[in-house]
């Protein structure tokens, strides 16, 4: 899995399987937001929306968890 990390300026900072990798930002889609789930295919990147919203959602629910759990 690919996962946007951060943007530093023009870079992109990519979260993979095999460690981080640096990627111009312009290599990405125009709508690429921190935490996007990226796909590499022929023609480029591309965000994966699917895997990005249950990535989302699953990390709201276990934010959630744990301020229940400290209340």
């Amino acid at each position: 899995m690919t996962r946007i990390d951060r943007f530093e300026g023009d870079i992109a900072v990519l979260e993979t399987d095999e460690g981080m990798l640096d990627i111009r930002r312009d290599e990405l889609p125009d709508d690429a937001r921190e935490g996007d789930i990226l796909i590499q295919g022929r023609s480029g990147w591309i965000t994966d929306k699917k895997a990005t919203a249950a990535r989302r959602s699953a990390m709201k629910n276990k934010l959630r968890r744990r301020i229940r759990r400290n209340d």
